[in-house]
């Protein structure tokens, strides 16, 4: 059984497409650009945004400016609650707490929005550290981000050969695997999320996770 388990947010704890899919729609409009299909919209959840931008747009640098800043004036009065949390989870972290296993939430997403959004779904006291980027830009990645809840742990003073031991990074896209190895922690893929089919796999995922009884059931074996 893992002593800790670090949790990304969107994919993982909610289903957020509605809310990020929907404001990545409504900032896209703003430069003229029409995407009607919010499936194709999927890859934006997960990875900073800006990013995304770049990568799937092709926005300039200071286009991905606005466009953030579009995302957010949705996203901020509406999207964020456009989201659900999965059923059983609420019920899987609570039992996760009763066998004494330290939680935290290492989310790219801006540290406003997700205590927003644990707050809302009433699973924020689960968690003894919660970690989010900035809005200002900083701790963007989801190294930064692991690395910090993991400063907060108290877990980097901790060898990397027996982090993989004790504590687990549970995402629903390669960003959190990619977490999980940068600091030696043991990649837990879940695929209720997000992930393109393969990509956990292609990232190199230590295990790989169907549903949330399933994954309540691994952390506590």
């Amino acid at each position: 059984m893992f002593q800790y388990c670090l949790f990304d947010l969107d994919g993982t704890l909610t289903d957020s497409k509605e809310g990020i899919t929907k404001s990545v729609q409504y900032a896209l409009q703003k430069f003229g650009i029409k995407e009607p299909d919010l499936d194709k919209l999927e890859p934006f959840i997960g990875p900073p945004l800006k990013d995304s931008f770049v990568e799937f747009y092709g926005l300039s640098e200071g286009d991905v400016i606005k466009a953030v800043a579009y995302y957010r004036e949705r996203y901020a009065s509406k999207g964020v609650l456009e989201n659900q949390i999965f059923p059983g989870m609420a019920q899987m972290l609570d039992m996760l707490c009763e066998k004494g296993i330290h939680l935290a939430v290492a989310s790219s997403k801006p540290i406003e929005f997700v205590r927003q959004i644990l707050a809302h779904f009433e699973i924020e006291q689960y968690f003894e550290v919660i970690v989010g980027s900035g809005l200002d830009g900083s701790r963007a990645t989801k190294e930064e981000v692991v690395e910090e809840a993991l400063s907060q742990l108290g877990l980097l003073s901790v060898p990397k050969e027996e982090r993989k031991e004790i504590c687990a990074m549970i995402g629903d896209r390669k960003f959190d695997i990619q977490g999980a190895k940068a600091f030696g922690l043991t990649g837990v893929g879940v695929r209720f999320g997000f992930a393109s089919e393969g990509e956990l796999e292609a990232e190199g995922a230590d295990y790989i996770i169907n549903s949330v009884e399933e994954l309540g059931l691994f952390l506590t074996q």
